[in-house]
């Protein structure tokens, strides 16, 4: 087998399993007793093992046999779940992390896993394992040896006494005919990628649910599969045919499951080892695809171009009076429509792929501090752009830091206060109409306002007569490039880059930042995000001669202009509109467009959380899906634009970016 031919499939398949090891290890760390996560542990760290004696890189797979022996010994009672424990054990999860990425790469060992080791043996009070000795010693000079130890390790652990009878039934395929449990035969799907890898899942996911008492091929012939696989095992379980079906087709790559009690119950003869290329045709097809994301990508740009080239085709047929022309035009921009609205879902994932490694930095950020913390995700099911997903891990990497370093106080300062001495910190993410809302909310000491106002007038950022700093003012000073409180620079924080790069990240994906905090009580920061960069509706406006899109997601109404509605209030016009009073602005001064004010013009109702305002434009000209191009503002130019777009006619607008004038 070409281990690089499956390389990137190996490493997502591996982070899968990581993530699940660190969501074990943190359930394990809160509850010691729970005997739970460790099943879960051992199980995961076995399926790492076998992925990676499989894939022939044996150094990852030694290192994790020897987590899996340190594992064994904690699920058997021989060793005592402590804080060494657990501190060796997330660091050994690290080890096997950044060994996975290596092992792809084609680089050596991970950096390191000789300490870690050394650190389990301590734990233990033992040395290095025979296996851990070999593997890293003598199969780095025999390869031979390496593939044949390599088989060996990934055989199944079970307990004591049915190890052998195990490792007797898998070495006699003609066992399956009769026996203990119920007959499942499984057949891959024909484009199985990593189908030896896969089959060691079916197994290791069967294994949740009984005893495997026999499975033919042979587990270590399985596992060394380069071809789609048809194998069957015995089960013993109390479970019914539909809930193993359902457990085996989770596995993923699953063709075909048949459960049956013995050889009179088999529906059709399945022929071991490798499928046959004249094979019936498949009673369930293929469910899911993997798809490079730069495919994706190349997608959304194409549909992007096909929506701009539908409006413009739509917008110069208009008028021609052929009924048979308006309607292949009307059945065209219906079609494009749905393949916009499928590319578009096709790339929306659950934030859970990237909310699932925060647990871990928390945990190690409150450590670092001696903090208590009860750290909480919740939304876990809400979907975002794939790539808007990838963009916005950075930034709530800063703002969780800042809420363990800043926010919540140490257990002894919370207890004077009358807080409990674990603070909570919580991290959510929530849909509102077109927009996504993650919020990062603490229940530590809030902001000082007051510190902020002087660290603020001593760098000149406000004048020397402001008294009190409102949420908006102190959200501007605090996201100021450089500004900080902190006397001292951690690891942690304190170089004034956070909230500054928070606010710049989030602006470039089209979205906005809002704050809130009360001393005492907790801050609560919100990052409000389209569901998707590339294709937005808008509204457009007109402003001497130049066409302007807003973004509908920050468009609450609009209105035509009316006296009666415009009054001034201390010298600056405001928008009474249901007894509601509304500060007002003309998008002809914010753009600098030159020109007086027209005699007539439209309103459009900007809104920003809580946040609302009047926008004056010259016309308005109606609402379209727009294509989002970003681009670099010009040298000293306004930031007023968070990208651009081409219209129906083939013209340019400017999208204004809501967020810089509320």
């Amino acid at each position: 087998m070409d281990p690089q031919r499956y390389a990137e499939l190996f490493r997502s398949e591996s982070r899968e399993q990581l993530s699940e090891i660190n969501r074990a290890l943190l359930d394990l760390e809160r509850a010691p007793g729970d005997v739970q996560p460790v099943t879960v542990l051992f199980r995961a760290v076995h399926t790492l093992k076998g992925m990676s004696a499989t894939m022939g890189y044996t150094a990852v797979a030694a290192f994790a046999h020897e987590l899996e022996s340190l594992l064994d010994r904690v699920r058997n009672g021989e060793q005592g779940i402590s804080a060494e424990l657990m501190d060796v054990l997330f660091s050994a999860v690290d080890v096997l992390e950044t060994g996975v990425d290596r092992a792809v790469d084609g680089m050596a060992d991970a950096p390191g896993s000789a300490d870690v080791l050394e650190q389990m043996r301590h734990v233990t009070g033992g040395g290095a394992t025979a296996e851990f000795r070999a593997l890293t010693g003598e199969y780095r000079a025999a390869t031979a040896a390496t593939a044949a130890t390599a088989a060996d390790m990934v055989a199944p652990v079970s307990a004591a006494g049915t190890a052998a009878a195990m490792a007797a039934a898998m070495a006699a395929p003609g066992s399956l005919d009769d026996g203990p449990g119920v007959l499942v035969r499984v057949r891959q799907s024909p484009d199985t990628m990593l189908p030896g890898v896969r089959a060691f899942l079916v197994i290791q996911k069967v294994r949740e649910l009984g005893e495997i008492v026999a499975v033919s091929p042979p587990l270590a012939e399985l596992q060394a599969a380069e071809v789609p696989q048809a194998f069957a095992f015995r089960l013993v379980t109390a479970l019914s045919p539909a809930e193993i079906e359902k457990a085996v087709v989770a596995a993923g790559d699953v063709e075909h499951v048949e459960v049956s009690a013995g050889r009179g119950r088999q529906r059709a003869p399945v022929r071991m080892g490798a499928l046959d290329e004249a094979a019936s045709p498949v009673q369930k097809g293929t469910r899911h695809v993997r798809i490079e994301l730069a495919r994706l990508d190349t997608l959304m740009n194409l549909i992007g171009e096909l929506v701009i080239a539908r409006g413009r085709l739509m917008q110069l047929t208009a008028g021609h009076g052929d009924a048979a022309l308006d309607e292949v035009m009307t059945q065209t921009g219906r079609l494009v429509g749905t393949l916009q609205g499928e590319i578009m879902a096709s790339r929306m994932v659950p934030v859970w792929q990237v909310f699932d490694r925060f647990p871990r930095l928390v945990r190690d950020a409150a450590r670092q501090l001696h903090k208590e913390i009860d750290f909480t995700v919740e939304g876990k099911e809400i979907e975002l752009d794939r790539s808007l997903l990838d963009e916005i891990g950075e930034p709530v990497v800063h703002l969780l830091r800042n809420a363990v370093d800043h926010g919540i106080e140490a257990p002894e300062v919370r207890e004077t206060h009358g807080k409990p001495r674990v603070g909570r910190l919580t991290l959510s993410a929530s849909r509102e109409r077109s927009a996504v809302l993650v919020r990062v909310r603490d229940d530590g000491r809030g902001i000082d306002r007051a510190r902020v106002l002087a660290r603020a007038k001593e760098l000149g950022m406000v004048g020397a007569d402001v008294a009190r700093l409102d949420d908006d003012l102190l959200f501007r000073v605090i996201a100021a490039p450089g500004f900080s409180t902190a006397a001292v620079v951690s690891d942690l924080s304190g170089r004034g880059v956070g909230i500054d790069a928070v606010q710049a990240r989030v602006r470039q994906l089209g979205g906005t930042v809002e704050m809130e905090t009360e001393p005492g009580r907790g801050t609560t920061i919100t990052l409000r995000l389209p569901q998707t960069l590339a294709i937005v509706r808008a509204v457009l406006a007109t402003v001497g001669g130049e066409r302007y899109a807003l973004p509908l997601t920050h468009v609450r109404e609009t209105l035509a202009w009316s006296p009666e509605a415009v009054q001034r209030v201390q010298g600056k016009e405001v928008l009474v509109l249901r007894d509601e009073v509304l500060p007002l602005l003309h998008l002809r001064e914010v753009v600098r467009a030159p020109g007086v004010h027209a005699d007539s013009a439209d309103i459009v109702v900007l809104e920003r959380g809580a946040r609302r305002a009047g926008l004056v434009v010259d016309e308005l000209t109606g609402q379209q899906d727009i294509v989002v191009k970003q681009f670099d503002g010009a040298r000293d130019g306004l930031a007023l634009f968070s990208g651009a777009t081409i219209l129906a006619d083939g013209r340019p607008a400017l999208i204004v970016d809501v967020g810089s004038l509320l």
